[in-house]
């Protein structure tokens, strides 16, 4: 079946998305700032021509074909996620918690605040969030874990909203968003500290990562909590 659905199947485009982007070495100095291939206009150049392109009456007839069959298992990604590490441990939130993605910046120390979790605020495009620091409420030793070989490591600011109350939550690495079937959620390992267990509904295996699914309600109360 033909599958031409993104421009990487367009002739003569330089894919190179596949080769230094986030699916080849991810070398490309330009995801320092896009953190995405999505977010690159040559993606974006890539894919607006690919959606101009002629369509044939075979790949008509293969897309039909495709939508006509039963939804297996596999297909059924009903949850979506957004991936980040602290640490050595690859974690996950929902995403409709997430309101944006912030380069890192130095928190400010309030004074006469000394709450385990808070590590001050900081000033993201004019507007002040507490900081709070998932490592600390997890029990992660940060100093812990490394970016894969070939992979660059992308530290952020998520910022994040819960209830009526926006956070900045710094992480070492950002792996992006993934969709994923609630359905294949394993059960967390028993070796998992004590501190990070109790905060997580599952593990989802992704690649070579095992993923941490963090209940989000959770995290949200504790985070609401050491503001008080």
């Amino acid at each position: 079946m033909t599958t031409t659905t993104s421009p990487i199947a367009i002739v003569g485009i330089d894919d190179c998305w596949n080769r230094i982007g986030v699916v080849g070495d991810q070398s490309c100095e330009k995801l320092e700032q896009a953190v995405h291939c999505r977010n690159c206009e040559v993606y974006a150049g890539a894919a607006q021509r690919n959606l101009q392109r002629a369509v044939g009456d075979d790949y008509k007839k293969d897309w039909a074909a495709h939508f006509r069959q039963a939804a297996t298992g596999a297909q059924q990604l009903d949850a979506s996620c957004l991936v980040f590490r602290i640490g050595r441990e690859w974690l996950s939130l929902p995403t409709k918690m997430f309101v944006s993605v912030a380069p890192q910046a130095k928190p400010h120390r309030l004074p006469h605040r000394a709450e385990r979790g808070l590590s001050g605020i900081v000033n993201v495009g004019g507007t002040l969030y507490p900081c709070m620091s998932l490592a600390a409420l997890l029990g992660i030793d940060e100093n812990e874990g490394e970016a894969a070989t070939n992979r660059h490591t992308f530290a952020r600011l998520l910022l994040t909203q819960w209830e009526d109350q926006a956070y900045a939550l710094p992480v070492a690495d950002l792996h992006g968003i993934l969709r994923y079937a609630t359905a294949s959620v394993q059960a967390p390992a028993a070796t998992i500290n004590k501190g990070l267990s109790r905060f997580l509904s599952g593990v989802i295996a992704h690649e070579d990562m095992h993923i941490g699914v963090l209940d989000s309600a959770l995290i949200g109360y504790q985070l609401a909590r050491t503001l008080r």
